[in-house]
């Protein structure tokens, strides 16, 4: 079938991020400081898209990004309900819309990569100059750029999903099924991040502010810039 490509390439980056969420969930220390880091890098990113998230046009959209790429709250239903329903969507869904679930899928595993990363430097309670310097040691510059290509990779699909004709329609009659069968949590996942672009009169340029203003704050720490994140 033509998408069974894109299934698997869906499966492999769910169990990658399965993997390192339960590699880390086996380390009570590893797990306190990833969960550290990540409010932390919550608080960072709704401060820096303060305007998105207050801007009617674009609130649903800066807060799917927000909670659901880079949230603190766990995903492992959300993974499990996918692995589950991976070989149904092939069937039922437009490989537009899988790819772009791949995306979604693909930078969650390697966001998970590397939060560990600068985890295990961290621990629980670090400073600002802690943070910043583990993110110029822990990870490697390449890291962090393919992480931003995955967000602009994955903006510019939603932005192009929208326009799909009936896909829409499919969602909400997949909506009954899916709670039946214990797949809420994926189901609002992807009804949200398709609710929240399609609503957007200009997505690109949402998709542009974000990817912009994250790859400013990336040369600024990597630059050495004393406060990196005041752009």
């Amino acid at each position: 079938m033509k998408n069974e490509p894109i299934t698997s390439a869906l499966e492999l980056q769910l169990r990658a991020a399965r993997l390192e969420r339960q590699a880390a969930g086996r380390d009570p220390a590893l797990q306190s400081a990833r969960l550290a880091l990540k409010t932390f890098q919550a608080a960072r990113l709704a401060r820096t898209h303060a305007d998105l998230l207050a801007a009617p046009d674009t609130r649903q959209a800066a807060e799917f990004f927000l909670e659901e790429l880079y949230g603190t709250h766990d995903l492992s239903q959300r993974d499990t309900d996918l692995e589950r329903i991976a070989p149904t969507m092939q069937r039922v869904l437009p490989a537009d819309a899988l790819q772009t679930i791949t995306e979604a899928m693909q930078l969650d595993a390697l966001a998970e990569r590397l939060d560990t990363a600068m985890a295990r430097l961290l621990g629980p309670q670090f400073s600002d100059a802690a943070y910043i310097a583990a993110y110029r040691l822990a990870l490697t510059r390449a890291d962090r750029e393919r992480q931003l290509d995955l967000v602009q990779a994955l903006g510019d699909s939603l932005s192009q999903l929208v326009r799909v004709p009936m896909l829409s329609g499919t969602l909400m009659l997949m909506r009954g099924p899916a709670r039946l069968a214990g797949l809420g949590s994926l189901q609002q996942f992807l009804e949200r991040g398709f609710s929240a672009f399609k609503r957007m009169k200009r997505p690109r340029e949402f998709v542009a502010a974000v990817t912009g203003r994250e790859r400013a704050i990336m040369e600024r720490l990597y630059g050495g810039h004393a406060a990196p994140f005041d752009i």
